[in-house]
């Protein structure tokens, strides 16, 4: 009987043991899987904004008047010195008539006095007159010198009046916007634009876009873009950064979904003949490149809390990731209040390990590897489920790759 019992045991032992194998072997996680390699790597960042000509000049009229003539309309190419727009000139021809009469009327005035003046000189060197008639002459005399150079100025003054009757192209370009009609009345300012034409030259145009206040820090005037123009859906551009805005452009303020931008221009190098200002654009600006660098996929990085992975760490592992932490290692979600930490997965033999790793500059799709992994190690990349939630250290895997390369190819 005692036999028969330990028989017994052993097979229940060995039956326990078969079962747990099986449990684990149909515990085994499906993953996809890539394998860290070594490329150059471009941080970008993107902003979405409009087209506009790099030089565009508004036509305004500096003072005011009634529209008489306007010789273009939108579209129009123009010349530099061409007569764009005519204002009505009766009421400043009158104004030029009236002040060259003053001007006359002055130089006779002054004609007189000074012909009074030069014989009180005469008579006062022949003691015939006193020092204060002498003195009452010249005083007359240089009244009428100050009243002529006063009209003087009145009649350049009312010529310059005349002449900005006449609004003419300052640059050679292309009529681009016709805010006014013929029989309107401009309202001329020196300190207030009442636009009539927009001229700009198309040759040299610029994408005008948003950039979020957390990738402008990266953005430096002589940064290289690819710019994309809805309208030019299989052709992109070439361009450069040329200037940084420093004020914020903040849209939803006080709300939730505030949202500060800065504006950012980017100058195309090359064009088409179909460019058309406010034209919706879309430009990637590269601001940093490394060579040859380790590269991992970004959606293989995902995070756990800092100490379930202080609890897996040697001690010399630890003592290297305080190391990491005192040389400002990359922080997660604004150095998150759960305190976590970047890690990836790495398959080794049907296994994978938790890892902490320290982070670069990122492009579109991979991440620079600063320390943490080496070249050829393969790290699980989805699904994203398992890889942000299920899975921990030391679990059973099995790599699938048929479908990431199933959707490779369907895109």
């Amino acid at each position: 009987m005692k036999k028969i019992l330990t028989i017994l045991g052993v097979v229940f032992v060995i039956g326990l043991m078969v079962y747990l194998n099986l449990q684990r072997g149909e515990a085994a996680i499906e993953v996809q899987t890539e394998k860290v390699f070594r490329d150059d790597i471009t941080q970008m960042v993107t902003g979405n904004g409009k087209i506009f000509p790099v030089t565009e000049v508004k036509i305004s009229a500096r003072i005011s008047g009634k529209i008489e003539a306007i010789y273009v309309g939108e579209g129009d190419s123009v010349k530099a010195g061409r007569v764009l727009v005519r204002l009505e000139q009766a009421q400043y021809k009158a104004s030029l008539e009236k002040a060259r009469s003053s001007l006359m009327e002055a130089e006779a005035n002054l004609t007189l006095a000074e012909n009074e003046y030069q014989r009180a000189q005469e008579l006062f060197k022949q003691d015939l007159t006193s020092k204060a008639d002498l003195d009452i002459a010249e005083a007359k005399y240089l009244q009428a010198l100050g009243r002529l150079r006063q009209m003087e100025a009145s009649v350049r003054e009312a010529e310059d009046a005349l002449r900005r009757t006449v609004l003419v192209s300052p640059i050679d370009g292309v009529v681009i916007k016709k805010n006014k009609e013929v029989g309107e009345i401009a309202l001329g300012s020196q300190f207030q634009e009442d636009v009539i034409l927009i001229v700009a030259d198309l040759s040299e145009m610029e994408a005008r876009i948003e950039v979020n206040e957390n990738d402008i820090i990266n953005v430096n005037p002589g940064d290289t873009a690819l710019v994309e123009i809805d309208a030019f859906p299989d052709t992109v551009f070439q361009g450069i950064v040329t200037e940084i805005s420093n004020s914020a452009i903040t849209k939803g303020q006080g709300t939730v979904e505030e949202v500060t931008n800065f504006e950012v221009r980017v100058k195309l190098l090359n064009r088409l003949p179909d460019f058309r200002p406010g034209m919706s654009a879309t430009a990637d600006i590269a601001t940093e490149t490394h060579r040859n660098v380790l590269n991992v996929p970004i959606q293989s990085v995902t995070v756990r809390e800092r100490k379930v992975l202080e609890r897996k760490l040697s001690p010399e592992e630890k003592h290297m990731q305080a190391s990491l932490d005192t040389e400002g290692a990359r922080k997660t979600s604004r150095k998150a209040k759960d305190d976590l930490m970047e890690v990836v997965f790495v398959v080794k033999d049907g296994i994978v390990e938790m890892r902490p790793i320290k982070l670069g500059i990122s492009d579109d799709s991979y991440y620079e590897v600063l320390s943490g992994l080496t070249e050829g190690e393969e790290v699980v990349t989805g699904p994203y489920r398992v890889l942000s939630r299920t899975l921990n250290d030391g679990h059973r895997v099995k790599v699938n790759n048929r479908k990431r390369e199933r959707g490779r190819d369907s895109r």
